[in-house]
Formats: C-alpha cells, sequence, structure tokens
C-alpha cells in the first residue's frame, strides 16, 4: 500500500521542481525528503524522478503517479474537514472557487452570511475560471465551485452535482453618447456592428462573443483581448471598440461613460458545483445555503 506521507512529499516536489524547495514546503529536510521519495520508489518499483542539470523533474511514471496523488491527497484532506464539520460547525474548513465577477457581486454577502452563523468555520476563497474551478473540485482541493455555463449540458464528470444560482444575461457594450449613465438601453441587435472592432475576454468568453456573432451572420473583428472588466470598459468608453459583457461583470463595475444594452437570447447560467450527491457535509451545506440567501438581495 502507498504511503500518504510519501504521497505528499511527491506532490510538494512535482510542484516546487527541486528538493530544496519541497523541503522548505513541507518542513522536512533535505535528506528527508530524498529518503521519502526513495522508498516510493521501492514501493512502486519505478523510477520516479530525475536529474536535469542543477534540478530534478519528474519521469512519466512520476507524472502520472503525482496527478493520481493529486486526487488522493486532495479526497483525504476533503474527508478530514468534513468529519471536522460534524463537530456542530463550531470549527473546521469550507473551500470555495469562483470566478471574478461572482467574487466581486453576490459571494462576498455570502462570506458575511455564512460567518455570521458559524463563526467558527474557515472559509478558503479562490478565484479562478470555470474549467480550473471544476479540475480543483475533482482533485478535493475546493468543496464548492461556483461556475457558470452558457449551455445546459451537464459536466462530464457525473460524480458533480450542478446547483443552479441565477441566470446572468449578457449585455452589448459601447460608448454613451454624452457620458451620461442611466437605466439599460434598448435590447440589442449584433448584426448591425459587423465592421466594428471588438473586445474579447477569458477564453470562454471569447468563445461565447464568436457564437453569438456567427449566429447573427459575421466573425467580430478583434482588435483587443483582456479580462480584466475595468480596462475592457475603459477601451469601450474610450471608443476603441465595443464588447459583450455578463450583467454580473457591470453589477461589479459600471464605467459611466459605457452603454449597455441587453441581448436577446443570450445568457449565462451560473451554478455551484459539488462532488457528490446530497446530503452534502454540514460545512458545505451551509455554504450553498449563504450562496442562495446572498443572492435575495442581488
Amino acid at each position: 500500500m502507498l504511503d500518504v506521507v510519501r504521497l505528499r512529499v511527491l506532490l510538494a516536489v512535482a510542484r516546487r521542481g527541486s528538493l530544496t524547495a519541497a523541503a522548505r514546503e513541507l518542513h522536512y529536510s533535505q535528506p528527508s525528503v530524498s529518503h521519502h521519495l526513495a522508498r516510493l520508489e521501492a514501493e512502486t518499483g519505478a523510477k520516479l524522478i530525475q536529474r536535469a542539470g542543477r534540478g530534478i523533474r519528474l519521469t512519466e511514471a512520476g507524472k502520472l503517479l503525482a496527478e493520481r496523488a493529486a486526487d488522493i491527497v486532495g479526497r483525504l484532506d476533503a474527508a478530514a474537514d468534513e468529519l471536522a464539520s460534524h463537530v456542530g460547525l463550531r470549527s473546521g474548513r469550507v473551500r470555495l472557487a469562483a470566478f471574478p465577477s461572482a467574487l466581486g457581486t453576490f459571494i462576498p454577502k455570502a462570506v458575511m452570511r455564512l460567518d455570521q452563523a458559524h463563526p467558527g468555520l474557515r472559509l478558503h476563497l479562490t478565484e479562478t475560471e470555470p474549467p480550473e474551478a471544476l479540475k480543483l473540485l475533482r482533485a478535493g482541493r475546493v468543496d464548492v465551485a461556483v461556475m457558470f455555463r452558457y449551455d445546459d449540458t451537464a459536466p462530464e464528470d457525473s460524480g458533480i452535482q450542478m446547483i443552479h444560482l441565477l441566470d446572468d444575461p449578457s449585455y452589448l457594450l459601447s460608448p454613451r453618447p454624452g457620458g451620461t449613465a442611466g437605466e439599460p438601453d434598448e435590447h440589442a441587435e449584433l448584426a448591425p456592428h459587423a465592421e466594428a472592432a471588438w473586445i474579447a475576454g477569458c477564453d470562454r468568453c471569447r468563445s461565447h462573443l464568436l457564437d453569438i456573432c456567427a449566429k447573427a451572420g459575421f466573425q467580430p473583428r478583434i482588435t483587443f483581448t483582456s479580462d480584466d472588466i475595468v480596462a475592457v470598459q475603459a477601451l469601450v468608453a474610450a471608443g476603441m471598440g465595443i464588447t459583450v459583457l455578463p450583467g454580473l461583470a457591470l453589477r461589479a463595475h459600471r464605467h459611466p461613460d459605457v452603454a449597455a444594452a441587453p441581448i436577446p437570447g443570450s445568457t449565462r447560467h451560473v451554478h455551484a458545483a459539488v462532488y457528490g450527491e446530497p446530503p452534502h457535509p454540514p460545512a458545505t451545506q451551509a455554504l450553498l445555503t449563504a450562496l442562495r440567501e446572498s443572492l435575495k438581495s442581488l
């Protein structure tokens, strides 16, 4: 049977790329790290690391084992947190991954609600886009992943449960004449903007932009790319192009010189993804409840 401590050592070496850095992360001596790796190679019968100049790198067998070890160690840590949470949520930890505009709108309210209801529960937040959030969830490195999808397809992993939080409409952003902010403009049509310069966002948002423009009969001429909603809106306000942003992004930040018109039929669906069927661990359920409650005042 593989030793979990040695798997943790292999993971640290994979992350840090050297025995010295791994020893520093784990608070071990370097000879102790070397000993654990040697024992792990003896247990597996495979060469796991090899010298590369002054450093080391994982062999193919080492990479394979490190990938599996990440899942194993993540699940063990999650199990320990679940057991701790059964003490009545007076202690323990719950881990959340979410995309930026969710962190800039309703998640801070959820954090406040969770802290008020369970002050002894520690919450760890990670900002990341949906694909990486799902990877963290699968590996047991987070308990809840707040993510979005532009379609209603289910995740490839049947063990992941998607809990719907809200539908987030998309808006066409263009410079506002006169710089006067106000209510959202009339519904937008994309076809009249076929010759315009466009500004694209993250990979998933860029794909959505290409898809809705294709449905309108053209391919957008993308001249700028940025994930920063502040920078994107500043570029639009300066007349450098137009773009599409979701409603949550506009709630998180709204430039006064930008006009926003809702795009019919363009909506992303925001979910809280968890691993496994209910009942969920108490800490996870408490976080899900706080997320739902926070949306009531959105």
